[in-house]
């Protein structure tokens, strides 16, 4: 037996070869390109204005820059060419024509039915050798017969004939298909011939040296180099090591603004002559004397000491950016205004990072620090100012008139809680808002996404106590309450509760269905609606869209000591605005899990609830966290039990055995 290639000299197997392996690749590629996106950003409103800050083509510039990242250009021109290339393959596979193998068939050589009895096949067989067998037959040149085609014929008469009467050469065609035994095997190739014959061999060597030898190996390459350099907050791991040098327990928001400024990514886009030009001109802008702060961009003195220690390079240089894009000073120069803003992303990117080396020391400061550094980063305000100068329009003219003498600073929501008139006027008149600017202003300040918590405690699902290291759930229950909301619905108190499903709903449980409590307090259960995305952040000076991020933690506030790491909620249960964008006052509802603490007893913690994008909007309120004894909490259990109602009685509203009282008793027990 022996082996033999055959080649796809006709075009007819590979255009099938090409099209499998182009399809294996731009299938999946196109649906990662038309897929919906889940990024918050692309989903979410944004607020109704018309506000356009200072440099709005140079903010506006540097967003559409971004979404033309984002927008996987190469992805598409790789899925064009992948389906423009399945195209020309599906025209070759429709428009070639095929050959097909001829199976061997005794009956159909001999011209017999497949029927018939060896004696008809016999009588066939010598009809048949009257006019092939050699001695007979001749040749007819109208037919274009030759003596060899005559004699090949006999041939396979003969072989066909004995595989139907000869019992060795039969079980040969059945064992093996063929009356002479196992047969060669011939492997097909789904390539021309042409490719790697003629001296084309070489060339196909190249090809898959180049294949294998240098592409492979460089893309696998540089994405594993890539994955080392990229820390999983996506930034450089040199970045993130000079953060972790420059961490302190005691970090203030300037601190972290200088320590941002240590990150490798900023001498990406500051090459070459942008790494000192124009350096003096930044420090002398931020550097001269402010109207609120000691100076224009927002430093303290502790600040400008840190400044000024730093060698020129590209650090200095990008510290005193940031420090100009936070004082929104203002440099007279495009390129140096333009830097201005496209350092604020890059430090928003390392602080992130930061957060992640302040959560794993676990200090309550520094992990507070990144989140408000975050604030001032997207709303561009410097640390330890108003938070007013987030409203647009507002100047620090604006916000003298506004706070006064006042040693603390006035919040969006204080100054919003007052009258219309008062309002207008402190903050209306010469050298201060016009009338247009403050209807812009408190706008904007009507539409701010400030959450009221309603409510927080602790559960166990399904239990009645929280026992030692059990799965405990934090639930939090807060509206959306904008800044100068008047008629504020009451509490409906059913929203407050949060029941747990029952054990055969498994609609519930999977999360498909949510079960609640109806006006006369029965369970019933209705369809989970999908997650609504808040509007984007009002950050008009932010060069990027950004979606609000609202973090959840609990600290001990006698260590100063992170309890439980912060949960991160970017969706809502519900809209914040209805369509024509009145506040809706929904009961938005967060959970978080963690492991109850392993000994038994009272434990109370700082709940901190802090918006990433907002200044003054956060909470921080205490909870208490009741863990009884295992043993103990059985035992009431076991007293407390409540029998159920014999078949046919219903309990009434007041019925202490309501099963829908002894859970609220549950909850209230549960946040005392």
């Amino acid at each position: 037996m022996s082996s033999e290639y055959s080649y796809d000299e006709q075009g007819q197997f590979y255009p099938f070869f090409i099209f499998t392996l182009t399809s294996i690749v731009t299938l999946p590629l196109t649906y990662s390109l038309l897929a919906p996106s889940t990024d918050a950003t692309a989903l979410a409103p944004r607020l109704k204005t018309s506000f356009q800050p200072e440099h709005a083509d140079l903010i506006q510039a540097q967003r559409a820059a971004q979404k033309r990242k984002q927008r996987k250009i190469k992805r598409a021109i790789a899925v064009l060419l992948g389906w423009a290339t399945m195209a020309g393959m599906l025209y070759l596979i429709i428009t070639t024509q095929r050959t097909t193998a001829k199976i061997w068939n005794p009956y159909d050589i001999l011209g017999v039915s497949e029927s018939a009895s060896e004696k008809q096949i016999k009588s066939h067989y010598r009809k048949l050798g009257l006019k092939y067998h050699p001695d007979k037959a001749k040749p007819d040149a109208a037919k274009n017969e030759t003596v060899e085609s005559l004699n090949d014929k006999w041939v396979d008469l003969t072989k066909a004939y004995q595989a139907l009467t000869d019992e060795e050469v039969r079980n040969n065609y059945i064992q093996y298909g063929h009356p002479d035994g196992k047969q060669s095997y011939s492997i097909g190739i789904a390539l021309p011939k042409f490719i790697i014959s003629d001296g084309n061999g070489k060339y196909v060597v190249l090809v898959y040296a180049l294949l294998l030898g240098v592409l492979l190996p460089y893309y696998v390459g540089s994405w594993w180099y890539g994955t080392q350099r990229i820390t999983k907050e996506g930034v450089l791991v040199e970045s993130a090591n000079n953060l972790f040098r420059e961490y302190s327990e005691n970090m203030d928001e300037g601190d972290l603004v200088t320590a941002l400024s240590a990150g490798k990514e900023f001498q990406e886009v500051l090459k070459g002559d942008k790494a000192e030009s124009g350096l003096a001109k930044i420090e002398s802008r931020i550097l001269a004397e402010g109207q609120i702060t000691p100076f224009a961009g927002g430093l303290s003195v502790k600040d400008k000491e840190k400044l000024e220690d730093l060698d020129s390079g590209v650090r200095r240089k990008v510290l005193a950016l940031l420090w100009a894009y936070l004082g929104r000073v203002e440099l007279d120069d495009p390129a140096l205004n333009s830097a201005k803003y496209l350092v604020a992303p890059i430090a928003q990117s390392l602080c992130g990072s930061f957060r992640a080396i302040a959560l794993a020391y676990g200090n309550t400061l520094p992990i507070l620090t990144s989140f408000y550094t975050s604030q001032r980063l997207i709303q561009a305000v410097p640390p330890k100012v108003s938070p007013l100068f987030q409203l647009p329009h507002f100047t620090p003219a604006v916000v003298k008139a506004i706070e006064r003498d006042s040693k603390t600073h006035v919040t969006v929501q204080e100054f919003m809680d007052l009258p219309d008139s008062e309002r207008r006027s402190v903050a209306v008149g010469p050298g201060l808002l016009s009338e247009e600017q403050y209807k812009t202003a408190v706008g904007i300040a009507a539409q701010l996404p400030y959450l009221r918590i309603a409510k927080a405690f602790f559960k166990v699902a399904g239990e009645r106590f929280i026992i030692p290291s059990s799965l405990v759930t934090l639930v939090v229950k807060g509206r959306f309450i904008p800044p100068g909301s008047t008629n504020i619905p009451e509490v409906d108190e059913l929203d407050l509760e949060d029941v747990d499903p029952a054990e055969d709903d498994l609609d519930a449980l999977m999360g498909r269905k949510k079960t609640v409590k109806d006006e006369n307090g029965k369970l019933v259960t209705k369809e989970e609606t999908k997650p609504v995305a808040p509007p984007l952040t009002f950050a008009p000076y932010y060069p990027r869209d950004h979606s609000p991020r609202w973090h959840v933690f609990l600290s001990d506030s006698k260590q100063g000591k992170m309890a439980v790491p912060p949960f991160t909620f970017i969706m809502l249960d519900k809209p914040i605005f209805t369509d024509d964008g009145k506040p809706t006052y929904h009961m938005q509802t967060w959970k978080a899990q963690f492991a109850a603490p392993p000994q038994a007893g009272t434990y109370t913690f700082v709940m901190h609830v802090v918006c990433d994008s907002y200044i003054g909007f956060d909470t921080k309120m205490e909870v208490t966290l009741n863990v009884e004894d295992a043993s103990k909490a059985a035992t009431m259990a076991a007293e407390d039990e409540i029998s159920e109602p014999d078949e046919g009685e219903f309990p009434t509203p007041g019925d202490t055995r309501s099963p829908y009282t002894n859970n609220t008793m549950q909850i209230r027990w549960l946040v005392r």
